[in-house]
């Protein structure tokens, strides 16, 4: 479709094997991906915006802002309160900005944009992001931020996929990951009140083979998660049927935000589990826990991967 249709800009599909993934030109958005046809991602429906960002890309911080303001060397800075019901700035500045098609092949497509200086955030970021499909292993995803400015700015980014195991109920999916401490908030604003512990046998332990969701609400930012050899984390989601799909992410995502898609709406309740790996928990940019600090010219990447089955 043409950007003048379709209010998610350009389409690009990409195909390795098995999977198929379309990328939108607004946000860089996931906004398809399915394995053996199969949808393994929430998809937003043709012809409308991003929904509650299904597939995003979020940039320059993930979750949340307290109040939409921070402080930066010194100067304090007001940012829009794009969650005006809690207060808060929420998913950074990115996700509806148009990007510019830079390569496409086959199995593999790169977007960029140039997030400009603002009263609220005035630093300048050129940010590159490569979708890349492999049979074996599914998509890939890299993104790269780069300080094109004169002044240190700070940084931090997350997808938002909301995954789907299969047909079945969301309260009938085993989800399993390892993590080790949790981020406590307030339940009004989900704004941090600190780390603890995740006790075993919790309502937030998934460990080893993990358990059925049933009831369990989350929208939680785990940490100290559990690695393999190779640095990897891995959040896992099954359905009954025996379908599933794998979020994996390095070090360079020391978060990972689980959220069970609780909405209000019925017909929005519970359709997917949202699976963000995130570089720094939320309201980083007032706390500065792991938040990155991007001098100019510096440049940072991070990189997950999705697989289904």
């Amino acid at each position: 479709m043409s950007l003048a249709r379709d209010p998610q800009g350009e389409r690009y599909t990409i195909r390795a094997g098995a999977y198929e993934a379309e990328i939108t030109q607004v946000g860089a958005t996931l906004a398809r991906l399915r394995y053996d046809s199969r949808p393994v991602i929430l998809e937003t429906p043709e012809g409308e915006p991003m929904w509650f960002y299904r597939g995003a890309l979020v940039a320059p911080w993930p979750n949340r802002i307290a109040d939409g303001r921070y402080t930066c060397d010194g100067e304090t800075y007001q940012v829009a309160l794009s969650e005006p019901e809690r207060g808060n700035a929420l998913h950074g500045l990115v996700s509806f900005q148009a990007y510019e098609l830079l390569e496409q092949d086959e199995d593999r497509v790169v977007l960029a944009t140039t997030l400009f200086p603002t009263t609220g955030y005035p630093f300048h970021l050129r940010l590159v992001v490569e979708y890349s499909l492999d049979a074996a292993a599914g998509l890939h995803t890299r993104l790269t931020a780069e300080n094109v400015g004169s002044r240190t700015a700070p940084y931090g980014c997350c997808p938002h996929p909301y995954l789907v195991a299969g047909p079945e109920p969301l309260d009938t999916w085993t989800l399993a990951f390892d993590a080790h401490s949790q981020m406590q908030v307030d339940p009004e604003r989900l704004l941090p009140l600190g780390t603890g512990p995740v006790d075993p046998g919790s309502p937030q332990d998934f460990h080893g083979e993990g358990r059925v969701i049933g009831d369990t609400k989350l929208d939680t930012a785990f940490s100290d998660l559990l690695r393999d050899f190779d640095g990897n984390s891995f959040v896992t989601v099954t359905a009954p049927g025996g379908t599933g799909v794998e979020v994996s992410f390095g070090y360079d995502c020391s978060w990972v935000q689980i959220y069970t898609g609780d909405r209000p709406e019925p017909e929005l309740n519970r359709l997917g589990l949202a699976v963000e790996p995130m570089t720094c928990p939320p309201d980083a940019f007032n706390s500065g826990m792991d938040l990155i600090r991007l001098a100019p010219g510096q440049a940072h990447s991070a990189s997950w991967r999705i697989r289904a089955w």
